[in-house]
């Protein structure tokens, strides 16, 4: 599916998903990556879902977003909630969706100027 955002101006958006796939920028890319409105970081080492340790989460923290957004692929899937401490000490909201739905809600967010990172999975 593609996406369309009226205006971002020169701040990166998904532009589409699919099986296997996401792009930022009309970018294809075919693993996982860590969008910022300014920077894409695509060399984040999560493979897998069950790959998501505390130090994957750390990275994403020191990111310093109001809000970060994990897509987890096709299914909306929940990490244990030791790991979200530090998001809830930090004051960083945390919101785990379908990569779908992660990739529509950054776009939205960035929209609107929200400091705001997606963590996306594509596997």
């Amino acid at each position: 599916m593609k996406l369309h955002l009226a205006s971002a101006g020169d701040k990166n958006r998904f532009s589409g998903y699919g099986d296997g796939y996401i792009a930022v920028n009309q970018q294809r890319y075919t693993h996982s990556v860590v969008v910022t409105p300014d920077a894409l970081l695509d060399t984040w080492p999560v493979t897998a879902f069950e790959d998501i340790n505390a130090t994957h989460l750390q990275f994403l923290l020191s990111l310093k977003a109001e809000i970060v957004i994990l897509g987890t692929g096709a299914t909306q899937r929940f990490l244990h909630p030791s790991l979200l401490r530090d998001f809830a000490a930090a004051q960083v909201g945390i919101e785990i969706m379908a990569t779908p739905a992660a990739c529509r809600t950054y776009n939205i967010l960035m929209a609107e100027g929200r400091a705001v990172v997606a963590a996306i999975l594509v596997i």
